[in-house]
């Protein structure tokens, strides 16, 4: 079990074992530690490497969609999979062109490709002749496949809903950045909750 999120002191942050929590510290297991340094060889410590510099060179400089690209750059990223919800279609059509202005071979697939009706999962649905977007299930299992046999280098999750991201991430074969979550009621920043949960949110978010 680990703490992080509850630790005063950061002793990780400078490297000071004496500032470091005696019981439940990742810094103090050893053999994670290793394993961890390990395992940072081939496709792994590239991206590492890659991600340490776009961190370094963008810091406060660079918005979330200029380290992307830097980093697909970086890392000869040359094929990117976007796997996007339909409801923010205008803005991943934005996204892709900004994309492929920088000179990356984008391909992109919609959270409901293949037109599944949701009744597939056993949610009850009443018949009709005319289906809406909501009675069409999400498909990010399709999403990641699709873009599997493409064999993009980097996919990209552009406004997944909650556990479809999930799915998605399990099943994609590319390593996996995230640009944009869904938060259908902040605009999809839901860190604005937690900047809130003290204020306005407090009375949703610990009832």
């Amino acid at each position: 079990m680990s703490i992080c999120a509850k630790c005063v002191t950061r002793g990780c942050l400078t490297k000071d074992e004496t500032k470091m929590p005696k019981m439940l510290c990742p810094s103090r297991n050893k053999q994670i530690l290793e394993k961890s340094k390990d395992m940072h060889v081939g496709e792994d410590l590239m991206i590492a490497v890659q991600s340490a510099l776009v961190e370094a060179e963008g810091n406060t400089n660079w918005t979330r969609i200029q380290e992307t690209i830097a980093f697909a750059q970086k890392c000869n990223y040359k094929k990117i999979g976007v796997a996007f919800c339909t409801g923010l279609h205008e803005e991943a059509k934005v996204f892709v062109k900004i994309l492929e202005h920088h000179g990356l071979e984008v391909v992109s697939i919609v959270c409901k490709n293949g037109a599944i009706l949701k009744g597939f999962l056993g949610i009850p649905q009443e018949e009709k002749e005319v289906y809406i977007k909501n009675d069409i299930m999400c498909n990010p299992i399709g999403q990641a496949l699709a873009l599997n046999e493409l064999n993009t280098d980097l996919n990209i999750l552009f406004g997944l809903c909650v556990g479809h991201d999930t799915l998605f991430i399990k099943h994609s074969e590319s390593p996996v950045t995230v640009f944009a979550v869904k938060d259908r009621v902040l605009c999809h920043n839901p860190v604005a909750a937690i900047y809130q949960a003290d204020a306005y949110y407090k009375k949703k978010l610990f009832k």
